[in-house]
C-alpha cells in the first residue's frame, strides 16, 4: 500500500514531528520529486513509503490525491482545544453542515477505522509523558476521496513544539505504517462530546470510523448516515449511540434510524 504522511511549513507541530519522522534515520531523501519540487522523503524500509512537504494549511490540502498518487493519507498536524488539554489526538475527516475549516459542504471522507484504532493503541503504549490520548469525532477537511486521517500534537503552542510529544506521535506513525492492524467490526457513533470518551472505551472490541457529536446533530441527516456507513474502510457494521449525549435529539435520532431500518446501541449499556 502508497501511504502519503503530509506535514505543512504552516504548523509548528506539523514541522516537529516531521523533524522527528527524519531523525529515525528510517527516512532518505527521494530521488523523483515530482510533488511541487518540494522535499521528499521516502521510507527506507518501504519505497512506497513517503513524507511529503506543503506550504499550504492541512485543512486546505483539497484533493490532495489528485497531485499525490496514494492510497492512503496521514496528515501529521496541531489540534487547537479551548480548553488548552495536552493531548495526542487522531480523527476522520469531513463536515456534517457547512465546511468552515477545509473540506466540503456535507462531505464526510474515507475514515480508515482499523488504522485509526491502531493509531489510538500505538499512542495509549507509547504515551509516557502524560498526555490525553484521543480519538476526536469526525471534522473538518481537506477533501479527499482516498482513505484519510490526522494524527495531531494539542493544544498549544507550546505542545506543538513539545520535542517528547512529537517523538510519541513519530514512533506511533511509523509502527502504524509497519506493523499488521487488527481487524475488528467497525461502528459509527453517534452523539456525546468532540472527545468521544463514551465511544473510546468500545475500542478492545471494535474500531471507530465516523462519529458526529452532539453539536452536530440538527444538521444530522439519513443521508449523512448513510455517508458515514459507505465512506469507512471497513464498511461500518453496526451504529452506536451515547444516549445521553443525545440531548434533545434522542428522538430524531430514533427515528432517523428506525426509517433507515438500522439497529443500534448504547454506550451506556455496553
Amino acid at each position: 500500500m502508497r501511504i502519503a504522511i503530509i506535514v505543512s511549513t504552516q504548523d509548528a507541530a506539523s514541522v516537529n514531528i516531521k523533524q522527528r519522522l527524519l531523525e529515525t534515520t528510517f527516512f532518505i531523501p527521494s530521488t523523483t520529486k515530482k510533488y511541487e519540487e518540494k522535499d521528499v522523503y521516502c521510507y527506507e524500509k518501504n519505497k512506497e513509503i513517503k513524507v511529503y512537504t506543503t506550504d499550504k494549511i492541512s485543512v486546505h490540502c483539497e484533493n490532495l490525491d489528485k497531485e499525490i498518487d496514494a492510497d492512503f493519507f496521514i496528515f501529521a498536524s496541531k489540534h487547537r482545544s479551548e480548553k488548552e488539554t495536552k493531548s495526542l489526538s487522531v480523527h476522520a475527516l469531513g463536515n456534517w453542515a457547512i465546511a468552515e475549516l477545509g473540506g466540503k459542504d456535507y462531505q464526510l471522507c474515507i475514515a480508515p477505522a482499523l488504522y485509526l484504532r491502531k493509531a489510538i493503541l500505538l499512542l495509549e503504549k507509547f504515551n509516557k509523558i502524560g498526555y490525553e490520548v484521543i480519538q476526536e469525532c469526525t471534522h473538518h477537511g481537506p477533501y479527499l476521496k482516498k482513505p484519510v486521517m490526522f494524527i495531531e500534537i494539542g493544544s498549544t503552542e507550546h505542545q506543538w513544539k513539545d520535542v517528547e510529544a512529537a517523538k510519541v506521535i513519530a514512533k506511533a506513525i511509523l509502527a502504524l505504517i509497519s506493523e499488521e492492524v487488527e481487524e475488528k467490526p467497525v461502528i459509527m457513533g453517534i452523539g456525546g462530546l468532540h472527545t468521544t470518551p463514551n465511544f473510546k472505551k468500545l475500542l478492545k472490541d471494535y474500531a471507530l470510523g465516523h462519529v458526529c457529536p452532539k453539536y452536530m446533530l440538527k444538521h444530522l441527516t439519513p443521508e449523512l448516515i448513510k455517508q458515514a456507513m459507505e465512506r469507512s474502510i471497513p464498511k461500518i457494521e453496526r451504529i452506536f449511540v451515547d444516549w445521553k449525549g443525545l440531548k434533545e435529539y434522542k428522538e430524531k435520532v430514533k427515528s432517523m434510524l428506525e426509517a433507515l431500518d438500522l439497529s443500534y446501541e448504547r454506550t451506556d449499556k455496553y
